[in-house]
C-alpha cells in the first residue's frame, strides 16, 4: 500500500512503542514522517526533531523544524503520554498535574502549532491516541483515566470545530498494549508472571494489543482513504469494551 505518498506526517512520542510501530507503518506506506521526543529514534526512515510537549516554545520549534523538513504537514499523531497508577487518593496534586500536562495539554499543545499548517492541507487529519480507559472503569488507573477521558472529548470537540476546515480528528483507543510501560509495570510487579496472565485475561482475545495492530488502526484514521471518518474512537482492544464473553467452557 502507498496511499501515503506524498504526504507529510508528524508523530508524538515516537521514539517507542505505539509511536515508532507507527512512525515506521507511515513510512513504509509512503509519507515522510518526523518524530518529535525528548530523544527521538535515530534513522533513516524518519526524521528525528527535539521536542518537550509540556513546554510551548519547544513544541513551536519542534513542529516548525518539522514542518521546515518535511516541506509541509499533512498528517498529526498525537500519541505523546505517560501512564500513571492508582485510585483518585493515591496521587499528589503534583501528579495528577504533571500527567494531565503531558497527556491532555501535550496534545492541545502539539494540535494548536500544527493547526496553521494543517489548513494548507489537502489531505488533512489529526489521530489522538486515547485508551480503552477513557470508556471502561479499569482499576488503579483514576488519574490516567481522566486524562484518557478528556483526550476523547478533546477529539470529539477539535472534530466539530475543524471539520468545515477540511481537518478530520479521530482517536484510536488501545486496549492493555504490549508497551515499554507496561513491560515496566510488570517489572515492577511481586509476581511479573501473574500479572502479565491478568491483563492478557480481562481482553476477551486472551492476550494483550501489540503496537503494530494499534498503529494499523492509526494508519487508518489519518489515511486519505478514511476520507469521510471524523469524530471517531475506534478501539484496538482485543473486545473489552464491547464484548462481554461466557468463560471458556461454561
Amino acid at each position: 500500500m502507498n496511499e501515503f505518498g506524498g504526504l507529510r506526517a508528524l508523530v508524538t512520542g515516537g521514539a517507542s512503542g505505539i509511536g515508532l510501530a507507527t512512525a515506521r507503518l507511515l513510512a513504509d506506506r509512503g509519507a515522510a514522517v518526523a518524530c518529535l521526543d525528548l530523544r527521538p529514534p535515530p534513522g533513516n526512515a524518519v526524521y528525528g526533531v527535539v521536542g518537550d510537549v509540556t513546554d510551548d516554545a519547544s513544541v513551536r520549534r519542534a513542529v516548525d523544524d518539522a514542518v521546515r523538513r518535511l516541506g509541509g504537514l499533512d498528517v498529526l499523531i498525537n500519541n505523546a503520554g505517560v501512564g500513571a497508577q492508582g485510585t483518585v487518593e493515591e496521587n499528589d496534586d503534583d501528579e495528577w498535574r504533571r500527567v494531565m500536562d503531558v497527556n491532555v495539554l501535550g496534545m492541545v499543545r502539539v494540535a494548536r502549532a500544527a493547526l496553521p499548517h494543517l489548513r494548507r492541507s489537502e489531505h488533512a487529519a489529526i489521530v489522538n491516541t486515547c485508551s480503552i480507559a477513557a470508556t471502561a472503569g479499569l482499576p488503579q488507573r483514576a488519574l490516567y483515566s481522566a486524562t484518557k477521558g478528556a483526550v476523547l472529548s478533546l477529539t470529539l470537540a477539535m472534530a466539530a470545530d475543524h471539520v468545515h476546515e477540511g481537518i478530520r480528528v479521530n482517536c484510536v483507543n488501545p486496549g492493555t498494549a504490549d508497551t515499554p510501560w507496561i513491560g515496566r509495570l510488570l517489572d515492577a510487579a511481586g509476581d511479573p508472571v501473574a500479572e502479565r496472565a491478568a491483563l492478557e485475561a480481562r481482553q476477551p482475545m486472551g492476550r494483550l494489543v501489540s503496537p503494530d495492530e494499534v498503529a494499523a488502526a492509526i494508519a487508518y484514521l489519518a489515511s486519505p482513504l478514511a476520507g469521510a471518518t471524523t469524530g471517531t474512537a475506534l478501539a484496538v482492544d482485543g473486545g473489552m469494551q464491547g464484548l462481554r464473553p461466557r468463560p471458556q467452557g461454561r
